[in-house]
């Protein structure tokens, strides 16, 4: 499967493609992870939108960061990827794009982010390292990773 990768910022996004990505992102942080938590969180208009999109429906998804505006790095969060697609290699080509976003955009190398602990060797596999111990956000073991 084909997908068109996008990157926009927040005020570029169509209703139809800022809707698609707050429903992705409830579906599977929300639900699927049995986690209530404020998924909209005053950030999103600060944020760099990438997502790959077949036939029109979005399937992943992140949002970038430049430094400050988030950790004091460039960051990458809300790594999504539609439960129908997953172990397709998508999450993986999802990474470059950001990782790629980060530096066309920012000119940054240096980013940091949050990752969920069960997803440590995948971050891992993007050159990402662990620079903390575990701690918990949203009731979900999470672990502080940054890559130079």
């Amino acid at each position: 499967m084909l997908l068109k990768w996008r990157i926009k910022r927040f005020e570029a996004l169509s209703l139809n493609e800022l809707y698609q990505i707050l429903h992705l992102r409830s579906e599977v942080f929300v639900v699927e992870q049995n986690c209530v938590y404020q998924d909209i969180d005053g950030k999103d208009q600060k944020a760099l939108h990438v997502f790959g999109e077949n036939n029109g429906k979005i399937l992943a998804y992140a949002r970038l960061f430049k430094p400050k505006d988030y950790f004091e790095k460039a960051s990458i969060g809300r790594v999504v990827v539609d439960e129908s697609r997953r172990n397709k290699k998508i999450g993986h080509i999802l990474m470059k794009e950001s990782i790629e976003g980060i530096h066309k955009h920012f000119g940054e190398s240096e980013i940091t982010i949050s990752a969920q602990l069960y997803l440590k060797k995948f971050y891992e596999s993007h050159g990402f390292i662990q620079t903390s111990q575990m701690y918990l956000e949203d009731n979900i073991p999470h672990i502080e990773m940054k890559r130079e």
